[in-house]
């Protein structure tokens, strides 16, 4: 027996009639959240240029904003809500873990990098 697909975005805030028009919704919920990404990247604010972290915060929201669409097309698309609460679990703290560890890399590799460029050889005790 086929489940029928629940036509709602945003954990029912907003409800449509169709699965059309809810895909339409989707889409112009991640193309805004693009919009905004491309706007900031375009712009670069001053006042977001500062560092937190190691990062400068505009880098911060790029990856926040990133990972929320990744999030959304993975949860409405593929059709994660629909799925057992084990397999979310089991899914999603797999992709966190991943993306914090991802994230800590890049993070480490690339100050290692960047400091080799400016001041040259460096070695490093782990």
């Amino acid at each position: 027996m086929a489940h029928a697909h629940k036509l709602e975005i945003f954990r029912g805030l907003i409800k449509f009639k169709s699965n059309t028009q809810k895909i339409w919704g989707v889409l112009i919920f991640l193309s805004i959240v693009t919009a905004i990404e491309v706007v900031l990247g375009i712009y670069k604010p001053e006042s977001l240029m500062t560092k937190f972290l190691g990062m400068k915060i505009l880098n911060w929201i790029f990856i926040i904003l990133t990972i929320v669409k990744a999030y959304y097309i993975t949860w409405d698309f593929m059709h994660m809500r629909d799925e057992l609460s084990s397999l979310k679990r089991m899914v999603v703290w797999t992709a966190v873990f991943l993306i914090i560890y991802l994230i800590f890399i890049l993070l480490q590799e690339g100050g290692y990098v960047f400091e080799v460029y400016k001041d040259g050889f460096i070695k490093r005790d782990f």
